[in-house]
C-alpha cells in the first residue's frame, strides 16, 4: 500500500501534467503527452525495479513534469542549444516538483534527494540515479523510438541507439533485449550493437 504522501504527490503530479495542451493518441484514447509519459514511467519502474525507495518513485512519476512549458524551441537549434536546454529542463523540474513535495509535507531531504537524481547525477556510480536512467531508455525504447525513427537517416539513429545503451546499465540492457519492439527497431539495436 503507498503511503499517503506518495499518492497525494503522484496525484498532484500528475494534476500538472494533464495540463499539457499536447496530446498523444494511445490504444484509442487520447491522453495529455506528459501525463501518458509519467504514467508509462511508473509502470516500468514497476517492473523494473519492485522494490524502488520511495525517491525513486517520485522522481519517475515527475520526471517530465510539465515539460511543455520550456520548449526545445526556444533555444538554439544545435547542440550547444540542445544541451543548454536539458540542463535549464533539469532544474526547472527540481523547481516544480520541489514545490508539490513541500505542499504535501516531504521533508527537505527527501525534496533534494528527487532533485539530484532529476538532475541525473553521479550517472553509471548512484544505484538510483542508474535506474532512473535505465527506465528513461526502456521507456524511449519501447514507446518513442519506433516513431522517431521514420524521421531520421539510419547512421542517426544508430548513433542515438549507441548512446542510449551506453547509459544502460547490463541489467537496463537485458531488459531492453526482452521488450515487445517491431521488427524495424530491433534490425536497428541489431546494427547498432554490431557496428
Amino acid at each position: 500500500m503507498a503511503p499517503e504522501k506518495l499518492k497525494n504527490a503522484f496525484r498532484l503530479f500528475d494534476e500538472a501534467n494533464a495540463k499539457d495542451p499536447n496530446v498523444e493518441v494511445w490504444q484509442g484514447k487520447e491522453y495529455p503527452k506528459e501525463l501518458l509519459y509519467a504514467m508509462r514511467m511508473t509502470e516500468k519502474l514497476q517492473t523494473f525495479d519492485p522494490e524502488a525507495p520511495e525517491s525513486l518513485q517520485l522522481t519517475a512519476r515527475c520526471q517530465h513534469i510539465r515539460r511543455w512549458e520550456i520548449p526545445r524551441e526556444s533555444y538554439d537549434m544545435n547542440r550547444a542549444g540542445y544541451l543548454k536546454w536539458r540542463q535549464d529542463l533539469k532544474k526547472f523540474h527540481a523547481g516544480k516538483a520541489g514545490d508539490i513535495l513541500r505542499e504535501v509535507g516531504y521533508d527537505e531531504e527527501m525534496i533534494t534527494k528527487v532533485a539530484f537524481l532529476l538532475e541525473k547525477k553521479q550517472l553509471k556510480k548512484n544505484t538510483e540515479t542508474q535506474t532512473l536512467e535505465d527506465v528513461i531508455c526502456l521507456v524511449f525504447l519501447e514507446f518513442y523510438f519506433e516513431p522517431f525513427s521514420h524521421k531520421y537517416p539510419e547512421d542517426k539513429l544508430i548513433d542515438i541507439l549507441q548512446k542510449t545503451w551506453r547509459k544502460m546499465s547490463k541489467k537496463g540492457h537485458e531488459a531492453a533485449l526482452r521488450l515487445p519492439l517491431s521488427k524495424n527497431s530491433l534490425e536497428l539495436i541489431g546494427k547498432a550493437l554490431k557496428a
